[in-house]
């Protein structure tokens, strides 16, 4: 089979193509296809589906950067994971999702069809679980739709947590006031707070209370009415936190938990709150309940790898191992 493909615009071509056409080398590869490049035309030979699939590919990724989005080779993987995965779908079915929050105008994206349906549920429910492997994106995607949020008026403040449960009793020998102990625990929240708005919009937004990041022992006592609060590492709470927190919402209130079950920090023994909450509050119609896997992951692609190579060992182990 032999296919042309003409990509109009020269700027979104250079893009499409990366340095050196990296991009469209790369789509070759997974399709096991020959591409030839001549200007901005492309010309796709191979087995029939091959070629139907490579073209699905490179005509979706160069109408997501043609409509000003930024192209990562993260998404080039993901785009033909998705199709390979899918061959009856468009790309336009997994980028239509997307989240209107960044600092630069442009929208954040879902990436698979997990992300999907995670952004659909938080629109829907008030309460959502998120949880699945590191680099899947579900931290990112809850403090986006909280920014959402905020911007819309939805509510009236964001509240960011986490429990710092490496520090646990030491915190007091840690240097420096209370904010710096627990700082280098809060730092993710506030690197995705950077990508969403500028510096100085957030400085002033958490002078303001606007913007809250603050340890899950803080939560204690209070109601948190109006706003959307976003609980990150939730599998490192224990019973006590996890149920302290899920009676803190108040009114006009929404809350996102997110967490990975496969990476639990707390001291031997103790229940993860978070996998007591999944089983307890499963059978709940207005809790949202969204798993990510390992081939939802977005990072590199060495992380997907690497999860799966621990899944297939961890699983592999004689019962008395584990």
């Amino acid at each position: 089979m032999n296919v042309s493909i003409e990509c109009k615009n020269p700027d979104t071509a250079r893009i499409l193509f990366g340095e050196r056409d990296a991009n469209i080398l790369f789509i070759e590869a997974f399709f096991d296809v020959d591409i030839h490049i001549r200007g901005t035309k492309l010309q796709i030979k191979g087995y029939d589906t091959q070629v139907m699939m490579a073209k699905k590919t490179i005509e979706g990724l160069y109408d997501f950067v043609d409509s000003g989005h930024q192209l990562k080779k993260a998404d080039i993987e993901q785009a033909c994971k998705h199709i390979k995965k899918n061959p009856n779908e468009t790309l336009s079915q997994l980028f239509e999702i997307s989240v209107p929050v960044s600092k630069k105008g442009t929208e954040i994206v879902a990436k698979t069809k997990t992300q999907s349906k995670y952004i659909q549920t938080i629109e829907e429910k008030d309460l959502v679980f998120g949880w699945g492997p590191a680099g899947t994106g579900k931290t990112y995607l809850a403090m986006a739709m909280a920014a959402k949020a905020l911007m819309s008026k939805e509510v009236k403040r964001i509240i960011l947590t986490r429990p710092a449960v490496e520090a646990g009793e030491k915190l007091g020998f840690l240097p420096g006031d209370m904010v710096e102990k627990v700082n280098p625990y809060l730092r993710p929240l506030y690197d995705a707070l950077f990508d969403m708005f500028d510096g100085e919009k957030i400085q002033r937004m958490i002078e303001t209370d606007v913007i809250e990041v603050a340890p899950l022992a803080f939560m204690r006592g209070r109601t948190l009415s109006q706003a959307f609060v976003v609980l990150d590492e939730a599998q490192n709470t224990s019973s006590e936190q996890m149920k302290m927190f899920l009676t803190r919402l108040g009114k006009d209130s929404r809350a996102v938990i997110t967490g990975d079950v496969t990476q639990i920090d707390l001291p031997r023994g103790q229940s993860s709150g978070l996998v007591e909450a999944l089983h307890i509050l499963s059978d709940i119609e207005e809790i949202g309940f969204v798993q990510f896997h390992s081939e939802d992951v977005v990072r590199h692609s060495l992380v997907q790898k690497i999860i799966n190579a621990y899944e297939k060992k961890l699983s592999s182990k004689p019962r008395h191992e584990s």
